[in-house]
Formats: structure tokens, C-alpha cells, sequence
């Protein structure tokens, strides 16, 4: 990819139209880009594919390496195609699996729905996918199996050795996520014991040698010593791509990517634009807007349409599906997304990429005991990703909304997210798995003690554990085997003793979507009275559910219902399969359903039986303190809680950072629940007055 810089500022003149064209002296290159509506047949479609012509070195390296490290860059199609060439050459016979990790669950199924075009069967059968709350996969029948890495490590509890694979592919591995990390540190132990199980690690951006070094066992012969794992990389299909810059920095990212985009539509030729903005929040603003400016369009008959979509994880799978869709030629589509655009996925026609510099990432303080949402900077290993979005389809243009002294003051990878994250998930998987000595635990980058320590704790103050670290049971085999967070799964569990289990379960898929309340720029007043409507003094929690009753009890024309109320109708409808399956999960488990006839008291306590660590009181300051670490935090604006007067003691869902530290999802308890139901987790003393005093204070 090219490194052409230029300087623009938003809303100003874009740069050189001539930078569609090749330089001088510069070969044109006319490389194929997979396209399922072209009108060449899928084989010679593939055929065309980079990673073709190493067909054959691929697979003959895999005959003589146990692990094989693949680094090639973003569009080769080694996601696509290396299943099929494994599936071809026979790693399949005797009903062995192929199975290939992402990091995300819409990468794993829209490259399971890809890879079924291509093998020409139906979507469930040969080709399959299996993500959190939804699987297509037929297990007689599946032979390539897309999944998240979570499912993965879920999966070892029931096989520790993964028998059913013959290879296993872990794709996007760069990301380094917290599954990521330890599916390497397991497979390691698996390798070791199953000889005849191959991996294949690959990635677009990665530290080949680290990984060759990790799986390297370097086996004794007759002849020496010989290594079993090798590196090969891929020559990728990427077009020039010229890097714009900002001559200062901008105020306001979401406003400059809106005018940058609307500059570039009516400045440049055809071809899509891509926007990157941090969470869902800044997507839905700046979607808005595009659609405003839209509408604007579609009165001018001189100037072609636009076409704007969201993209972000808690989008649901339909209309995630929308930003693959083709547009007619008098269209032009602006996708406007989270990182989860970053890699995995293929949005064709992209020539115009909009980076606003930041990304959201989910931090754990072990000193507060607080995971936190904090937007950061992204990592120039990113920002290339990002930028290779442009060229994918022919010459492109990446406008980043930050300085070039700025790109340059970038740390070069993101920090793996098992050094910045709570432990308290991972350790209760490994657990599971029968591996007890956690510090001792082959990490390729391992954890802060102090993470390891606190997570520990807390798993012990769930129940998850006894007073040897081992396992309880049937609680704590349980909570492993849920696919949700062990606080989520401990409300769940014990939330029949409490009689109120279906509401509980309404709850924990409410906050598995990240907003259900939608607010437009020009009827925030609006929406914040409709809002009020489902408002209780219990926090938000109990406001949530008020809104899911009500949803329900519409049984004609709910849409229109949830637009009349400012709610988001898909996230709605999102919320109800995920209770669908939680539900099945409790009666798997034998959990009786209960409701708890308008009870809010009996939720509120179940609420803090599995929400007791992210506890705060008010202080006389006036602000709130964490009660294990005397942390100040606030109440997010978009609280109910907010506008309510101060409670004293309140539990929360998580913490967003921004200006401030925000509590998010709270609910009003009262002391006494704390101290009753995790006596052992909190210093209370002998007896109530500590948290008595804290009350009065």
C-alpha cells in the first residue's frame, strides 16, 4: 500500500483527483476482486484469489508442520479459502471437522455464508457457523465450521483434545483478544498430546516469529533437530492508497467525518465510503445525520443518492447483513461502523475510508476493581488495517482525522486484551478445563498478578470456587458453562431462590443489546419524555423491564409502537431471542421459571447476588465511592437514576469513561443486601456498622 500523504481539512477541498490513476512509471495492476454477483464462474473466481497459486505450498507444509503461521495481507482470501483447500485435499475423511475461529460473530458468519456460495451447498449443512445464542452448523453433517473463539474454549470443556478437528484455523489472531490468548496457551497443551491435529494461524498484521517460536517444539530425529512450525507469507491484492491528514486537530470527530463524507461524495467518482467511528452511540449520531443530508440530495435531481448504514456488534444479524448488500450505479453507500470493520470483513465497492483516530476499548483498574468502556487512540497496526479497507476494489483514499505528528505518536500494536481486561471470564473457562495452577499457565502474554488475584476473588465470592480454588458444584460448573459473564450467570442461577427468574432473564438479555432508547438529534426532548414514561426510583434495571413488558403486551403493530416511543424496534426484537435462549439454558440446568407478580424488591436483591462487586455509596462529598477501593465515580447522564435524588447505595452494570468516570445500569439496594448476600467479599467487620455508618454518611 502506497504511503502518499496529503493534507485536507473537513468540509474543504479532498486533494488530487488524480490519484485514481497509477504514477508515472508505476504498473497498473488489474488484480481480481471477489464479487458473488460477477458474472465469472465461483471457480475462476477463486482461482484469481492471491492466495491460489500457494494452494499446493500449503498444503504440502502442513504435511510436514504441526503449525503453520500464515501472514497475508487483508483480501488474499486466505480466510475464505484455505478450508475449501483442506476440505478438497481430504482432511475431512473419517468425519473430521475443519474449524476456523474469528473474533467476531459477524465475521464468522459472513464468511460462512461466503464460503457456502463458493462450495456451492446450503448455509448449515457442509458449511457451517456456531456463534453466542445462535448455531447453523449440522454436527453429522458439518465438515467447515466458522465459530467465535468463545465457543471454541466452550467446546474444550466438553473435549478437552478437540477430537472431531483434524485442523484447526485461528484467524484474525493480530487482534490478540482475551480468548485469543488462551485458546494459543491450550492448543499448546493439545498439540503436544494430538499429533495428527494441524493449526494454522493467520492473520493480516502479526509477530510471526514470537508465534513460531511459541508452537516450535523442535522434535529430536535421526537427522538433527526439526522445527514444527514454519511462516509463509502471502502477497496480497491491495491497491495504492493515498493517506490524508489533518493540518490541526479537530474538535469534533463525528461532525468532521459527516462533512468529509458529504465532500467526498460530491467531489469524487463512484465508489463507497467507509467511516470508522468508536461505539454505537457516535454510529446512530453520525448516521442521522448522513441521513439528513440525504434527504437533502434526493430533492436535487442533479446529484446521485446515498445510501447510509450502520454497522456495530450489537446491530442485529439482518441488518448487519445490509452493508454487504449491492447498490444500484446511481447509489453511493456510506457505512458507518465500530472497529468491527476493521478486519474479517469484506464490504465491497469501498474506495473512500473515514478514520476518526479512536477506538473503544474495555480497561480493568485492579486497584478500583472496575472495568471500564474508555476511549483510546487507536494503534498505527490499526490504523494500517483501516486504511486497507480503500484498497480493495482499485486505487484508494484514507482521510485521517488526526495529524500526521499525531499518526506518528501512535504505539504500534494495541495492548492484548488480556493485559488490560478483568480475568474473572477467562479463569473461570480455564477452571473448567481442569487447569488449577492459573499462574503457571503458558501465556503468550501474560496478565498483571494483581488481575489474576482479584479475579480469583471474586469468583470465590460468586460461589464459583471453594476454599481450595477448586471448582464447586453444580454452581460453578454451571456458571462456565454459560456464555455470558460469571456475575450474568450467577443472577441467572440462583434467581428461582429469589422467585423471580424469568425476570431475571429479561434483564440479562436486555443488557446483551447495548441501547433499546434512541434519541435523535432534533427530539432529544421527545424521547427523553417518553423515556420518563417507563422511569422507575429503582434505576434502570427495572426501567428496562418495564420497557420489555410493555413490548411484549403489544400484540399488533409493534414497530410503529417502539417509533411512537423512541425504541429501538430490531434491538427489541434482538432482546427476545436472546432471552429465548437463556431461557433454554435455565431449564437445561433445571432452574425453575418464576415470576416474581410485580415484586421489584425480590429482583433488585437478585440484581445484587450477582452484582455485589460493582457496588458504590454516596459520599458526603457528594460524589460515589466504590466501597472496595474508595474509587469516585458518577451517574451517566442517561440514568434514570439522574435526575432522581442521590440513592445511597447503588450497584452497576459497567463504566464508561469519558470526561468522568460514568456508572452505567444502576440500580437502587439498600446496605443490608450487600452485606447479607457477600459477607465474605466486602470488609463489613463482624457486624453491620461499618456499612451502617457508610448509610448515615
Amino acid at each position: 500500500m502506497s504511503n502518499r500523504h496529503r493534507f485536507w481539512k473537513p468540509g474543504f477541498e479532498t486533494g488530487d483527483q488524480s490519484t485514481d490513476r497509477p504514477e508515472e512509471g508505476e504498473t497498473e495492476r488489474t488484480n481480481f476482486v471477489y464479487n458473488p454477483h460477477s458474472s465469472l464462474s465461483i471457480q475462476k473466481q477463486r482461482q484469481r484469489l492471491p492466495i491460489f497459486k500457494n494452494r499446493n505450498h500449503i498444503l504440502h507444509l502442513l504435511e510436514n508442520y504441526q503449525t503453520l503461521i500464515i501472514v497475508g495481507e487483508t483480501g488474499c482470501g486466505k480466510s475464505t479459502q484455505i478450508p475449501q483447500y483442506l476440505l478438497e485435499a481430504g482432511w475431512c475423511s473419517n468425519g473430521m471437522v475443519i474449524g476456523i475461529t474469528e473474533p467476531r460473530r459477524v465475521a464468522a458468519i459472513t464468511l460462512a455464508t461466503r464460503v457456502s456460495e463458493e462450495y456451492g451447498g446450503i448455509l448449515g449443512q457442509e458449511v457451517g457457523y456456531s456463534v453466542r445464542f445462535n448455531d447453523n452448523y449440522n454436527p453429522k453433517e458439518t465438515k467447515i465450521k466458522f465459530m467465535t473463539e468463545g465457543i471454541l474454549v466452550r467446546e474444550m470443556m466438553g473435549d478437552p483434545l478437540l477430537r472431531s478437528y483434524s485442523v484447526l484455523m485461528l484467524d484474525e489472531i493480530h487482534e490478540r483478544t482475551m480468548y485469543s490468548d488462551i485458546i494459543l496457551g491450550l492448543l499448546k497443551k493439545i498439540l503436544k498430546k494430538r499429533l495428527d491435529l494441524c493449526l494454522i494461524i493467520s492473520s493480516a498484521t502479526l509477530e510471526a516469529e514470537m508465534l513460531q517460536e511459541f508452537f516450535n517444539f523442535k522434535n529430536n530425529t535421526i537427522d538433527g533437530i526439526e522445527d514444527t512450525s514454519v511462516i509463509l507469507s502471502i502477497e496480497g491484492r491491495e491497491f495504492p492508497v493515498d493517506v490524508y491528514y489533518l493540518k490541526e486537530p479537530t474538535p469534533d470527530y463525528v461532525k468532521a467525518s459527516v462533512d468529509t463524507a458529504m465532500k467526498i461524495h460530491y467531489s469524487e467518482e463512484k465508489g463507497d465510503i467507509l467511516i470508522f467511528l468508536t461505539g454505537q452511540e457516535e454510529v446512530e449520531s453520525a448516521v442521522t445525520l448522513l441521513i439528513e443530508h440525504a434527504k437533502e440530495i434526493k430533492q436535487k435531481q442533479n446529484h446521485n443518492k446515498i445510501f447510509v448504514l450502520p454497522m456495530y456488534g450489537a446491530l442485529p444479524a439482518s441488518d448487519q447483513m445490509k452493508v454487504f448488500q449491492s447498490t444500484p450505479n446511481n447509489v453511493r453507500k456510506i457505512v458507518v461502523a465500530t472497529n468491527i470493520a476493521e478486519a474479517s470483513l469484506t464490504i465491497n465497492g469501498i474506495v473512500f475510508v473515514i478514520d476518526c483516530g479512536f477506538v473503544k476499548l474495555r480497561c480493568y483498574n485492579p486497584y478500583t476493581n472496575t472495568d471500564s468502556l474508555i476511549v483510546v487512540p487507536v494503534s498505527q497496526a490499526s490504523a494500517e488495517q483501516r486504511a486497507g479497507r480503500a484498497g480493495r476494489v482499485r486505487f484508494g483514499k484514507v482521510y485521517r482525522l488526526y495529524t500526521e505528528e499525531d499518526y506518528h505518536k501512535l504505539e504500534k500494536n494495541t495492548r492484548p486484551e488480556i493485559q488490560r481486561t478483568s480475568l474473572t471470564s477467562i479463569l473461570l473457562q480455564l477452571k473448567a478445563l481442569g487447569i488449577d495452577n492459573i499462574l503457571r499457565f503458558n501465556f503468550p502474554a501474560p496478565p498483571a498478578s494483581k488481575n489474576v488475584i482479584n479475579a480469583l476473588e471474586l469468583l470465590y465470592a460468586l460461589g464459583a470456587l471453594d476454599d481450595d480454588g477448586k471448582l464447586t458444584n453444580p454452581l460453578g460448573v454451571r456458571m462456565a458453562e454459560f456464555p455470558l459473564h460469571p456475575m450474568f450467570a450467577k443472577m441467572l442461577l440462583v434467581s428461582a431462590e429469589f422467585g423471580c427468574s424469568e425476570e431475571a432473564a429479561t434483564i440479562v438479555a436486555l443488557l446483551q443489546v447495548q441501547n433499546i432508547f434512541l434519541s435523535p438529534p432534533r427530539q432529544t426532548m421527545q424521547a427523553k419524555k417518553m423515556k420518563y414514561k417507563f422511569s422507575v426510583t429503582e434505576g434502570d434495571h427495572i426501567t428496562l423491564l418495564n420497557v420489555y413488558n410493555a413490548f411484549i403486551k403489544q400484540e399488533t403493530n409493534k414497530k410503529k409502537w417502539c417509533e411512537s416511543n423512541f425504541l429501538h424496534y430490531k434491538g427489541l426484537q434482538r432482546v427476545t431471542e436472546i432471552r429465548n435462549q437463556i431461557i433454554k439454558l435455565l431449564q437445561k440446568f433445571k432452574i425453575k421459571l418464576i415470576s416474581s407478580e410485580g415484586d421489584v424488591d425480590t429482583i433488585c436483591r437478585c440484581i445484587v447476588a450477582g452484582f455485589f462487586a460493582n457496588a458504590a455509596y454516596l459520599h458526603h462529598s457528594g460524589e460515589y465511592k466504590t466501597i472496595r477501593g474508595e474509587h469516585t465515580l458518577h451517574i451517566h447522564p442517561s440514568s434514570v437514576v439522574y435526575s432522581q435524588k442521590q440513592p445511597q447505595w447503588v450497584v452497576f452494570n459497567e463504566v464508561l469513561h469519558t470526561t468522568k468516570e460514568y456508572m452505567r445500569d444502576i440500580t437502587v439496594v439498600e446496605a443490608s443486601w450487600l452485606y447479607e448476600l457477600a459477607p465474605h467479599y466486602y470488609e463489613f467487620g463482624t457486624d453491620r456498622e461499618i456499612a451502617e455508618n457508610r448509610q448515615k454518611s
